[in-house]
Formats: structure tokens, sequence, C-alpha cells
């Protein structure tokens, strides 16, 4: 047994934390969380999950056959049926300065074309088209027009625009509805209080290099917790064990959020080991419920919708039902959460 995360030996405490965690996820209660914002900034609301570009993997039992493409309105349109809480989406610039949705430096791993995106204009990237599928690129306008009053946003920024990136939310009526982030480091005054974040859900991210020692990555995320607004979560980014034990620890003490990624690549190897999404696959227990037993209240993963039906088995998600709202309103009324009748 790998007892470089979550062995025995590793936390010698983690009955009671898992007790603790598991008392107050069964306490929950969506009238005190009435709408997804609300979700996020409760760590008793129920675990939280995030669909790594999109819901662009297939899941049979809930009527998607097959694949869709990443990081597309397809893959957005499945989150929202499928009841996920969050969309991550990736934000690149093209050559005359407009935002559009896209993961790698250049669209050909993704798309009909070929090139960095930064070296085609607006016109040219919506010319293309997603393999695996008949639309366009989007926009970020286009996408956030999609998402707003039905899940919320997380930006994964490939460059220096967090500013032009709100912009755009405010422009679209779903400031409401993203969440932005960026790295923290020792020393580092509250990100969330910088004025690009004033009307935006913000969340610090950390990983080993953002301290001297792992003992300081706790105190990395209680300076970040103490500014004049809220953060909503702290993204831990290959953290090992005591690395990861420090910044749950302050998080708890905060009364902010954990955000895990489970992703099955291998960068994410230090952090999780076997417990990613492969493993989850075959036993979701070893991976996804050792991670909410130590702590993890939001995951993000590439399979959503199996992440979604094991939440739903160990009783989880129970009385979080999602009615989302006329999208096409200028209202910024969120996705309600009811008791499920």
């Amino acid at each position: 047994m790998n007892r470089a995360y979550g062995g025995a030996e590793t936390f010698p405490t983690m009955r009671l934390l898992t007790t603790t965690l598991a008392l107050l996820l069964a306490a929950a209660t969506p009238a005190g969380a009435a709408t997804f914002r609300d979700r996020l900034y409760n760590p008793a609301a129920g675990v939280m999950v995030v669909a790594h570009r999109g819901c662009h993997a297939a899941a049979p039992d809930q009527g998607f056959a097959s694949t869709a493409p990443e990081n597309s309105l397809e893959a957005l349109q499945r989150c929202i049926d499928l009841g996920v809480d969050m969309v991550e989406t990736d934000v690149r610039r093209t050559k005359d300065g407009a935002l559009v949705i896209m993961h790698d430096p250049s669209v050909d791993r993704t798309t009909d074309g070929d090139g960095p995106v930064s070296k085609l204009t607006l016109a040219q990237f919506q010319a293309l088209r997603l393999k695996g599928g008949s639309e366009a690129p989007p926009t970020l306008e286009a996408f956030l027009r999609a998402a707003r009053g039905r899940v919320m946003v997380t930006l994964h920024l490939k460059g220096p625009f967090a500013a032009q990136a709100a912009d755009v939310a405010r422009d679209v009526d779903a400031s409401e509805w993203v969440l932005f982030k960026a790295r923290a480091k020792e020393g580092m005054s509250p990100i969330v209080d910088q004025p690009l974040y004033r009307d935006v859900a913000f969340m610090p991210m950390v990983g080993e290099r953002a301290a001297r020692h792992s003992r300081q990555l706790g105190e990395v995320i209680t300076r970040q917790a103490s500014g004049t607004r809220p953060i909503a979560a702290v993204e831990t980014r290959g953290l090992r064990a005591k690395g990861f034990a420090a910044v749950r620890d302050a998080a708890g003490a905060a009364r902010v959020r954990v955000w895990i990624n489970t992703l099955g690549m291998s960068s994410w190897k230090s952090f999780v080991g076997l417990a990613g999404d492969r493993r989850a696959l075959r036993d979701p227990d070893v991976s996804w419920g050792r991670l909410i037993d130590q702590g993890a209240s939001i995951i993000q993963t590439d399979h959503p919708a199996r992440l979604l039906a094991y939440l739903k088995s160990r009783r989880l998600r129970e009385g979080v039902s999602v009615a989302t709202v006329d999208a096409s309103s200028s209202s910024t009324t969120h996705a309600a959460l009811a008791p499920a009748r």
C-alpha cells in the first residue's frame, strides 16, 4: 500500500477527521445553501463536482453513449443535464485580442485546423470545427452566456488576462457564475482583495513550492483567507501528505472548501498516486472516497457522471436538486437548490 497519501501512519487522527466530515456532510441542509454560489461558500453543503473541460466523457447510464468534444458547448450542456455543480474551462487569447475557449496552445489536437491560437484572428478561430462534433470552438462570451443561470464556471486562464476575462463576465451578466483562481505563495497579501476580483468568486491555488516548508503551507492559506472578502475554496496542486494536511487544517479553521483534482494524467501522480480517476473507475472508495474522507469537498474530474453516481450512493448529494433559471433573462438569479421531493 502507498503510504505517501492516506495511510494510517500518515494521518493518525484521520478516523476522527473522517467522522467529523461525514457528520458535517450528512447534516448539510440545502435550505441554508440556496444557490450554487452559496453552496460553494459553505463547506458543509455536500461534496461539489467540477467537470474538467466539461462533460466530454461518455456516460451511457445517463443517456450519453458517445463522447463530446472537450471545452465545447455540447459538453457544457451535458453538465447542465447531469446536474454538475461547476465546469472548468480553458481560456486563451486570439491574435486580435478576443478571449476564446481552447486548452492547448494550438488548435491542432481538437479542431480541423492548425496553428497557435495566438496567431489566429477571431474570425479564423470561429471558422474552425471541433473534432468529434460540428460546432465551432466557443468564445468565452458564448460559453458564459450558455452557462449563466445553469451552472458555475471556473476559468483556467492560459495567460495574463484575468481583468479582461472578468470584464467579459460582467458584460454578459455572469459575474456571479464565475470562479477565478490564482497561485498563492508565502508572504502574499490576500489576492481576493485585488480590485479585479471585486464581484466574482475567487480561490487561491497552493502547491508544494508556495512555502519553504510543508508546515508553512497552512500559514499561506490563513493569510489568503484573512482578506476583506471571503475566499470560496483552496485548490491543492501536487501536494504531498504533510502539505495537504497543513492546507486542509487551515482551510477548515477558515471554513472554506478544499479542492482536489483527480484527473487521470501523470502530472497529478505526485498528489493522488493511485487515487486518481483511473483508479476511481475501478474502485471509487479507494480514490474519491478516500479523498473525501480526508477532507476534500470539491473534486475536479474527467468523469463527472461517475462521480455524481458515487456521491449519491454514499448519500453525499441527498437533498440537492437543481432547478435552473431562464438564461435568456438578464436576471442574475442563481440556480436554486431545493430539498428533493
